[in-house]
């Protein structure tokens, strides 16, 4: 029998509560964002909007709980904007959205930075066992679409590095039961023809870090036919993130009933970028919906996620949607 398992990759929005306060403490330029040596007080703050994200999720009855992500400035680019070996270029916007993120321009090798392992590190204590850790991370092939190589000087080079780092980041990171890569980019702006297995080949080399299961979380529609594949086949996951909100959601179905799937699956059920709150039970008749067009007896597991991450909701409707995953695993059992 498959498992249900309710949870989320992560990026929360900022509780109203901290938004003045932490817009005092870091002031309001592009220069002035997060760079990884933050003051004792704005490491504070961060730590009591952390505290709030794991009850939140506590609360819900999530089956995994993530650290949140309080710090990251963007859901993609932090881990390369904290590093020393990268510079900051201008604001971009991306993906289909109206949010942008700081332009990491890697400017020197990307060696080991640990900034995402000490906040799971702190994460972990405020668990204290209640629930299993999930990671998250950008996967290796968004990453390196959304950043600047002004190092490496050859694309499948640069892609390597970054996998390297990611996975080296990974290795620190305190025992987790799963890990996200969030991968938008392989829907947005796919490899060239020809050029998937350097994306799947560069996916590998992070989830072969960890002993956790890897998930990577795909966004904004469904994947081309011959990219599925090739990341069923190659790129070492134990799930694939599938967008169920997204309106070409028969091509999604397709490619699992033509190409079969990973050992577990991860649905995105609850839009991410709507402030309408799904029923449980809306979200459970989802999952039967989809589980009605492939053979569900053959995953190890399903993941019950938003589409997309929760960060542009506002925080009631955030922990709404947080309510309705973990119920609507209830209603399905």
């Amino acid at each position: 029998m498959t498992e249900r398992v309710a949870a989320t990759p992560g990026l929360y929005p900022l509780p109203d509560w901290a938004k003045e306060t932490l817009s005092d403490l870091k002031g309001h330029q592009k220069g002035d964002l997060l760079s990884g040596d933050e003051s004792e007080a704005i490491v504070e703050e961060y730590a009591e909007v952390r505290a709030e994200y794991v009850d939140d999720q506590l609360d819900a009855g999530l089956d995994r709980v993530v650290e949140g992500q309080g710090r990251w400035d963007d859901m993609i680019a932090h881990p390369l904007t904290v590093h020393d070996g990268v510079e900051t270029g201008g604001i971009v916007r991306y993906y289909d959205n109206n949010n942008f993120y700081r332009d990491p321009r890697v400017v020197a090798d990307l060696d080991f930075s640990g900034d995402v392992a000490r906040e799971l590190e702190r994460a972990t204590d405020l668990i204290d066992g209640e629930a299993p850790l999930a990671a998250t991370l950008p996967g290796p092939y968004s990453l390196a679409e959304l950043a600047t190589d002004e190092h490496y000087g050859d694309e499948t080079a640069f892609q390597a590095a970054i996998a390297e780092f990611l996975a080296g980041e990974v290795e620190a990171f305190p025992a987790h039961e799963t890990l996200f890569l969030l991968e938008p980019s392989l829907v947005t702006s796919p490899p060239a023809e020809g050029e998937e297995s350097t994306a799947t080949d560069a996916i590998a080399t992070v989830a072969d870090a960890t002993d956790a299961d890897v998930v990577v979380q795909t966004s904004y529609g469904a994947l081309d036919e011959k990219l599925y594949a090739h990341l069923v086949d190659e790129a070492g996951a134990d799930a694939l993130g599938l967008d169920l909100v997204a309106g070409d959601r028969d091509d999604t179905v397709y490619n699992v009933q033509e190409f079969g799937a990973t050992d577990s699956l991860a649905l995105g059920l609850v839009d991410g970028q709507n402030t309408l709150v799904e029923e449980p039970e809306t979200v459970a008749e989802r999952v039967e919906w989809f589980e009605s067009k492939v053979p569900a007896e053959g995953f190890d597991r399903t993941y019950l996620t938003p589409n997309t991450e929760l960060f542009y909701l506002p925080t009631n409707k955030y922990r709404a949607k947080l309510n309705a995953l973990a119920a609507a695993a209830e209603v399905l059992d």
